[in-house]
């Protein structure tokens, strides 16, 4: 959601429409100890302090979730369009976290430029503004792990595919031989010397058999199996 803030002579005004947790806690702090806030400046210091550490929550709190998904895919054996789901999903609010984190930074970094804040501000906003840059960097590295994650989950489903693709081909492959035989004495020829004999039905089974056996050993042989 939307904020803006206003300071004019000293008060801070904000400008929003919802209530927000940064707030209620920034008010807290206030009423433990409002002489540490005697401007709107200091005040505005404040919230975005409160808002940095909520950031930092959110961070870790994405980092336990990547850190969760990330054992669940390594011990998995296969991968679901329902964890894809997931990771595309923690994509999404990674993207969300850094970019409101990068707005904090280029807010931290228009008021360390201004001069109207008071002295005693600044070394704070120098702190801060490595906190910032921690939290970004945080966020990136998170960034890197899902698309690692995401093209361990693609690479998981190729190999299963090719699994599938391979179990196909060897099964079509046992079938081709005896198929082959099987269209041999299926032509309605008159020279086929086996067409009047009585034992050709057995024999032409028996090398259908013994074809697929010798297909299968070849395959063993090779190490194809």
């Amino acid at each position: 959601e939307p904020v803006s803030f206003i300071i004019a002579e000293g008060v801070l005004v904000s400008v929003r429409f919802n209530e927000f947790r940064t707030f209620t806690e920034s008010a807290k702090r206030l009423q433990m100890n409002y002489r540490a806030f005697p401007t709107g400046y200091h005040l505005l210091i404040s919230i975005l302090e409160v808002r940095i550490d909520f950031d930092a929550d959110l961070v870790e709190a994405l980092a336990k979730n990547i850190a969760a998904l990330s054992k669940e895919i390594s011990l998995s054996d296969s991968v679901d369009k329902q964890m894809l789901t997931r990771i595309s999903h923690l994509q999404e609010n990674t993207m969300l976290i850094r970019e409101n984190i990068f707005d904090r930074q280029r807010i931290l970094s228009g008021i360390l430029r201004s001069e109207r804040f008071p002295n005693d501000i600044y070394p704070k906003l120098q702190l801060m503004i490595k906190d910032v840059n921690s939290l970004i960097n945080h966020a990136d590295f998170s960034s890197e792990r899902l698309d690692y994650m995401q093209d361990t989950a693609l690479g998981l489903i190729s190999i299963e595919q090719s699994n599938v693709t391979k179990i196909f081909t060897v099964a079509s492959l046992f079938f081709l031989p005896p198929t082959m035989i099987a269209s041999i004495y299926g032509m309605n020829f008159v020279g086929i010397q086996e067409l009047h004999w009585k034992y050709g039905y057995p024999f032409a089974l028996g090398l259908m058999v013994l074809a697929s056996a010798l297909t299968y050993l070849f395959f063993r042989w090779k190490k194809w199996l």
